[in-house]
């Protein structure tokens, strides 16, 4: 239906020469590509052009997804102002805690977690002709998922429904394959910019720390830049941290006529609008920010950046469920969007603070959110999307099994989802192959999991807030939940001071309700103070909780430790040393406890820092026993734990009730259960190796001869014997043969002959053929039994007099005749005379040899000329005569 809208006349930008192009392409397509560098207009003009579209009915919208508050806000204004309009009418913005729209607005500018809340809610979006996604390259996990859960309504709901991604990247080429979609590509307009790289030599002689290195490297290049251009100054840093201090250093060396801001998503927005206004007449400025002026903005006025080369990113491990901010080296595509920012009106300048050399080692993109964060708010999302397998939607990068699994595992923990059923999966419903096809987890959101999402809070912070109201806490788990989504409020009062803040999240609550530092030398935010109130009242709405007269009464009397247990039930944690933690996964992180309270034994962690293998707790809570044993009483278990104490050399017992890895409580059990007895003398020997048994001499035999065996006949009839197997399958072999035991000591008087022989498959006859195969002893011709050493499986050994064996012409086997012995033929001392496994050929040369050494030796013993027809003998001739 053709409707009455007229585009006005349009600024001259870029991008107004590729409209022809893109009206087509929307005109016939239900998804295209628009590839416009910064600075073309794309944000400023494109949407104005599709709210003129034929293919739009008059009462549709367009929506136009913007990556940060700031844009969204800004990018509306800049419509509403070419339309003549205010913000509200026909161009408005919707975000998180702020909407200015009304029933005549048919463009919403709107972050991107809004798209999925309102894809939920109305999965056609039957008002809205376009979604418009800008500034897609940025790649963010809540516009992969809005894209994903948009393309996948088209498909099924709407093929009407006109999808634009707009990316400043060449990356506009691969997203034009994959969905496929036409790519339509605008010039851009840079002027001239001029970059300057850091010096080698200087950049050798600065410290590695990013935060020193830009603290000592940015003030001197501000005042530099001051001094040698004109225009503003844009300085890009990568945390508020790092804002504020070079704010402290720049200080008072900055010129009156010079005015100094700071831009990043957690001031107000009336300190972030004036970072964006043009500087007065006769005035200049220096704005210090974060990542956030990268795209979406103009800010007019500025001709030099000061790029400082790093960025704070979010890094989750799937292995640890700990997400971490690092300070990483910047990717080349986003030094190049801050560069550009110089260059938006006049020609500008750009000074990276990084040498040309270390610029071609930069990566070339940063990697997309979807690859490196916690996943727990997308999987509810896809969950009550009716998704099950991530897999099944359309993704330009499928989110990480490892991350998918450790969101769904938490959001169970939570009660977010059920724990589900296994069920195969088919393909095109295949019935045949249904037991040929491997099993997935099939999981639904609950009741609660629906709750959570309509709060827009990460699950945990969500989960705080509804289970904190339910349990009469409503305002405390609000303003908890809002302190801990926010950044944190309390600072030293002193500039520069490098210690870590205390860790203490009751002394946040009690900021937030006395609007004072809660201890001496703390000092507050108060900007952050008045945002965490703010977002406390909205979500003490949105969860239902009677409002008290004042939003902070009750704050410092409620159970802060339970409700932080609440957000992060996987970080309770109990006292180990003065100094360290277990976590109830067993995990260990360092906190000072008298930081927090040195009395406690158990404790909530919110945030932790450092590294998975050293994390630390930067966040925590006490919590008494009650606490736990009242809000995770289904999780705990009383066991009975019986093990062998080496120092008292006996099995001792304890009854002991367990939450996850933390010891609630425990007690001696006097007669543990014989089987628990027998099992804690295994588990010591597992671990303490076979040594400890009594391997007497014919024991290691036997388990010499068996080896032997394994080793020549092998398979399932001749298992493995040796100490690495018989550790494995010590419970199998040895573990009836313990039952009634109740010390090592009776353990070490265990005869083992019969336990090894047990393990045998074959039982008697087997045992028997033990004996045929490899005897444990040979008569041989003097009438001696003489004991075979199995101890080199290869080469079994008969150790014994010469003599013994005159008359022996063959050499003695064993296996049925298929192994030769080697003999050890000793001198009537018992020492080797000779080895050798050719009894005859020794008869025949070597004997001579060895008579000729020995005779003069042993007189006494018979040294024939004939061995081989001598009478065998372990006598003397003088006895030998005599018998």
């Amino acid at each position: 239906m053709p409707h009455s809208f007229r585009l006005p006349p349009l600024p001259d930008l870029p991008i107004v020469a590729a409209l022809p192009a893109l009206r087509e392409a929307l005109a016939t397509q239900p998804r295209v590509v628009l590839e416009a560098p910064p600075g073309a207009g794309k944000t400023t003009v494109v949407p104005l052009e599709l709210l003129a579209a034929e293919w739009r009915a008059p009462n549709q919208k367009i929506l136009v997804l913007e990556p940060r508050q700031l844009a969204a806000r800004a990018a509306a204004a800049r419509l509403a102002q070419l339309l003549g309009e205010p913000v509200g009418r026909t161009v408005g913005y919707r975000v998180r805690l702020d909407s200015q729209v009304s029933v005549d607005t048919r463009v919403e500018v709107i972050t991107e977690g809004i798209l999925t809340r309102m894809l939920q809610d109305d999965p056609a979006l039957e008002d809205v002709a376009c979604v418009v996604f800008d500034e897609f390259h940025e790649r963010s996990l809540n516009a992969d998922l809005g894209l994903a859960l948009a393309l996948d309504a088209q498909a099924v709901l709407r093929p009407e429904l006109r999808i634009l991604l707009m990316s400043a990247t060449l990356e506009a080429q691969r997203l034009g394959q994959w969905l496929p979609a036409p790519v339509v590509s605008s010039a851009g307009f840079l002027f001239p910019i001029e970059t300057h790289y850091l010096d080698p030599r200087r950049a050798a002689a600065l410290p590695p720390k990013p935060s020193e290195r830009l603290a000592e490297l940015v003030p001197g290049q501000v005042r530099a830049a001051l001094a040698a251009h004109e225009g503003d100054v844009l300085v890009f840093l990568p945390g508020v941290a790092d804002l504020q201090r070079i704010e402290k250093k720049l200080g008072d060396s900055l010129l009156p006529t010079t005015d100094l801001h700071l831009l990043h998503g957690e001031l107000p927005l009336e300190a972030q609008q004036a970072a964006l206004r043009p500087a007065a007449a006769g005035r200049r400025k220096v704005i210090l920010a974060t990542s956030i002026a990268e795209t979406s903005l103009t800010i007019e006025g500025v001709r030099v950046v000061i790029d400082g080369g790093f960025a704070r990113v979010p890094r989750f491990v799937p292995r640890t469920g700990f997400t971490t901010l690092e300070t990483v080296p910047v990717a080349q595509a986003a030094a190049d969007q801050r560069r550009g920012r110089a260059g938006r009106l006049a020609p500008g300048t750009c000074y990276r603070l990084w040498t040309e050399a270390e610029h071609y080692q930069l990566p070339a993109h940063r990697p997309p959110e979807i690859q490196t964060a916690d996943l727990s708010g997308l999987v509810l999302e896809l969950a009550l999307w009716g998704t099950h397998d991530p897999s099944s939607l359309r993704w330009l990068d499928v989110p990480p099994v490892a991350a998918v699994a450790q969101a769904r595992e938490l959001l169970v923990r939570l009660g977010a989802m059920t724990n589900g059923r296994r069920e195969p999966i088919l393909a095109q419903n295949d019935k045949a192959a249904l037991y040929s096809l491997p099993f997935t987890q099939i999981t639904q959101p609950t009741p609660h999991g629906r709750q959570l999402a309509k709060l827009g809070l990460p699950p945990r912070l969500g989960h705080l807030v509804v289970r904190g109201t339910d349990l009469g806490h409503g305002p405390a788990a609000a303003a908890l939940a809002a302190l801990l989504a926010e950044r944190d409020l309390l600072r030293w009062a002193t500039p520069h001071d490098p210690r870590p803040l205390p860790p203490d999240l009751r002394l946040r609550l009690e900021a937030l309700a006395s609007s004072r530092p809660p201890l001496v030398g703390l000092a507050l935010h108060h900007a952050t103070l008045q945002r965490v109130r703010e977002v406390a009242r909205h979500l003490q709405g949105r969860s239902g909780s009677k409002h008290s007269a004042s939003p902070t009464q009750g704050l410092t009397s409620s159970p802060v430790g339970l409700l932080t247990a609440l957000a992060y039930p996987d970080r309770l944690a109990q006292r180990e040393a003065p100094d360290r933690l277990r976590l109830i996964t067993g995990q260990r992180v360092s906190l000072k406890t008298e930081d927090v309270d040195p009395q406690a034994r158990f404790f909530a962690v919110a945030y932790l820092a450092g590294t998975s293998a050293a994390p630390r707790a930067t966040l925590a809570a006490p919590l008494d026993l009650e606490e736990l044993e009242a809000g995770f009483a289904e999780q705990i278990i009383t066991t009975e734990e019986v093990r062998y104490d080496a120092t008292a050399q006996r099995v001792v017992g304890r009854r002991v009730r367990r939450l996850g890895a933390l010891v609630l409580a425990e007690s001696v059990i006097g007669q543990p259960d014989a089987m628990l007895v027998a099992q804690a003398l295994l588990s010591y020997l597992q671990e303490s190796g076979l040594s400890k048994l009594n391997w007497t001499a014919s024991a290691r035999q036997l388990q010499q001869r068996l080896t032997f065996l394994h080793q020549l006949l092998g398979g399932a009839e001749w298992p493995a014997f040796d100490d690495e197997a018989l550790l494995t399958d010590l419970a199998t072999w040895l573990g009836p043969h313990l039952a009634g035991l109740k010390s090592l000591d009776q353990v070490q008087r265990l005869d083992l002959t019969e336990p090894l022989l047990a393990r045998l498959p074959g039982g008697w006859a087997q045992r028997q053929e033990l004996d045929r195969l490899a005897p444990a002893a040979l008569e041989v011709p003097s009438g001696s039994q003489v004991s075979l050493d199995y101890s080199d499986p290869t080469a079994p050994v008969l150790a014994v007099k010469l003599q013994e064996l005159f008359g022996l012409t063959e050499t003695p086997t064993v296996a049925a005749g298929r192994v030769p012995l080697l003999l050890h033929l000793l001198s009537p001392g018992g020492r080797p005379a000779q080895v050798t496994r050719d009894l005859r050929s020794f008869w025949e040369k070597g004997y001579f040899e060895v008579r000729k050494d020995l005779k003069g030796k042993y007189p006494k013993h018979p040294w024939p000329d004939k061995p081989m027809d001598h009478i065998p003998t372990k006598l003397t001739k003088k006895r030998l005569g005599a018998a």
